[in-house]
């Protein structure tokens, strides 16, 4: 079938909305319809070139849509099913999904590979050359083939943006705050960067009973937009939140500092863990450089004061449990997932919505298709 898809063909260049071939679903596949696309930065990370992707690729890996088609042998899946995409697929077979950790799951090794999770294609553009969905599932189209491994069926109810959010962005800040961090009542939180991942662990530590939760972020639109959240502080940058997370714990400092800046780099490790007590948590959450290998640590100080850094993927969680946990803390007015969304765009507002998002217009701008 022919569709529209927002195509990068090199690296720096504009998104491209193109006419596209999609090919039908074979064994293990589902055809989905495209209700909502969050617009999260690791796109832009492929667009930048500090993630490697393979190129030509169709953008886009939060997303939501409606199942309208099934391939050979599929019986997860129904026609008219709602679904939210998963970022790191689950096999549910591999070691990891077998300990409860999907996040890990061994499927996600070909996650930057070309084609599909089996290597063949079902994008092609006008000429017939493939495209590949980024992270499998290219969510910036109007339809999209998706294995049943990157597709989570949830609520029928739940509308399109915010069941696009919970694909990556919101699961891996939130994930953060309340796996990773372990925070508990009465913490003292610090978020180090307040777009849609920072705002979902300020969110998670509001939930999780934090006491203090200081919201750092250059922008002061995103700053003040993090107190509608749930943070009860904010500062500018880490080192002008030094005295102010001092006096907030009579100087025993931050119990955990959750890294979600646009971009993660090395130079941001020894300042979060200055802002941290003895025994606490620095959880890096944000994608860094793939080339990144320097590292500003104080090795001294981390281990005399037995302090823990922690990687976190997907917001350490198995999607297919969280997924619709999370939706259904939504439905229950527990998570604010509308108000996350700045602005809409159409697929063909993809540049103009990624320039917002790099000029701090957006906590999150999403892409609709109805």
């Amino acid at each position: 079938m022919k569709t529209r898809a927002a195509v990068l063909r090199e690296v720096g260049a504009d998104w491209s909305v193109e006419e596209i071939e999609l090919d039908e679903p074979r064994a293990g596949e589902i055809l989905v319809k495209t209700g909502a696309a969050g617009m999260c930065h690791s796109d832009e990370h492929a667009h930048d070139g500090t993630m490697p992707v393979p190129l030509p690729i169709v953008g886009g890996h939060e997303g939501s849509g409606t199942v309208i088609g099934l391939g050979p042998g599929v019986t997860e899946f129904e026609i008219g099913d709602q679904i939210s995409c998963s970022f790191i697929p689950s096999c549910g077979k591999c070691t990891w999904c077998a300990r409860g950790q999907q996040n890990l799951c061994d499927l996600g090794a070909k996650l930057m590979e070309p084609g599909m999770i089996d290597g063949t294609h079902r994008h092609h553009d006008a000429d017939g050359h493939p495209l590949t969905p980024l992270l499998k599932l290219g969510t910036f189209a109007e339809h999209m083939v998706l294995s049943v491994d990157s597709a989570i069926k949830i609520q029928r109810d739940v509308p399109a943006g915010p069941a696009a959010l919970v694909s990556c962005g919101v699961t891996t800040g939130y994930g953060s705050a309340v796996n990773r961090a372990e925070v508990t009542a009465g913490d003292t939180v610090v978020v180090v960067g307040c777009g849609g991942l920072g705002t979902a662990a300020i969110q998670g530590a509001k939930i999780a009973g934090a006491k203090n939760i200081v919201a750092i972020d250059p922008s002061e639109f995103k700053r003040e937009s993090a107190m509608e959240f749930g943070a009860t502080h904010s500062a500018p940058s880490m080192e002008e939140a030094m005295e102010l997370v001092g006096g907030l714990t009579d100087g025993v400092q931050a119990d955990s500092v959750i890294l979600t800046p646009s971009v993660l780099t090395g130079d941001l490790i020894a300042p979060a863990q200055f802002l941290t007590r003895k025994g606490g948590t620095v959880v890096a959450t944000a994608v860094a450089p793939a080339a990144q290998m320097d590292v500003q640590l104080n090795l001294f100080m981390f281990s005399m004061m037995n302090q823990e850094l922690k990687g976190c993927l997907f917001g350490s969680t198995a999607p297919r449990k969280e997924i619709p946990h999370l939706l259904s803390m939504y439905q229950a007015g527990q998570l604010k997932l509308d108000e996350m969304i700045t602005n809409t765009y159409t697929l063909d507002q993809v540049n103009e919505g990624y320039a917002d998002m790099m000029a701090n217009k957006n906590i999150r701008g999403v892409i609709t298709f109805d």
